[in-house]
């Protein structure tokens, strides 16, 4: 595995002049913030009365961070998740997935090979979010795209454990392993549901996959 780069100084500035916090800019260079520390530290600061660049970006009061997650406030555009403003660790990757294909910012289908067949039961498609580098806290647009299982498990790697497979080719109960299939559904494929024009009674979801 590679050494992570050295962070010039005026990648540093730059990623103050964008952030509010430290962490936040090391999310905004896409790096951890250890690295971003060390490297913050080794640098002087523009600002009197601190020593350090690290130090002049500090924001232990939290003054001018969105508060969105403790007094449900609207959420941030998906613009600031993936430009690094705001952390993804805030957001399901599911939710986070499909906030990106309705921006814009991915296609729904496998970039590969251009799959995107819809399951009959709740519309739901087999594509899994993949990032590129690896690192899953980078939702960059050239990081992220969707692949379908197939081109997931030849590109990236195995999707089932060796006892899922076990399992599913002994035609036993899948359990104990990866989660318990429940057919929920959720706002985004209920939506979807009814562009297909399967109304019904909205105080009961389920009913949409009985009616299939």
């Amino acid at each position: 595995m590679p050494l992570p780069k050295p962070l010039s100084k005026q990648q540093i500035l730059a990623a103050m002049a964008k952030t509010k916090s430290n962490l936040a800019a090391s999310r905004y260079l896409h790096v951890s913030y250890q690295h971003y520390k060390k490297w913050a530290k080794n640098y002087e600061a523009t600002e009197e009365g601190c020593k350090t660049l690290f130090d002049q970006h500090k924001n232990q009061s939290g003054k001018g961070i969105p508060k969105f997650l403790s007094n449900g406030k609207k959420e941030p555009a998906i613009i600031d998740i993936v430009e690094g403003r705001i952390s993804s660790a805030h957001f399901t990757p599911e939710k986070l997935k499909y906030r990106l294909i309705e921006a814009g910012y991915l296609s729904e289908e496998c970039a590969v090979c251009k799959f995107k067949e819809r399951r009959v039961l709740d519309y739901k498609m087999p594509l899994l979010l993949h990032f590129k580098d690896n690192n899953k806290s980078n939702y960059t647009q050239d990081n992220i795209e969707l692949l379908c299982y197939n081109h997931y498990f030849l590109t990236v790697g195995d999707i089932f454990t060796q006892k899922d497979i076990q399992q599913i080719e002994d035609h036993k109960p899948h359990s104990s392993t990866s989660e318990k299939i429940e057919w929920e559904i959720d706002d985004y494929h209920l939506q979807r549901l009814k562009e297909l024009g399967l109304d019904g009674d909205e105080d009961d979801p389920h009913q949409y996959i009985s009616r299939i």
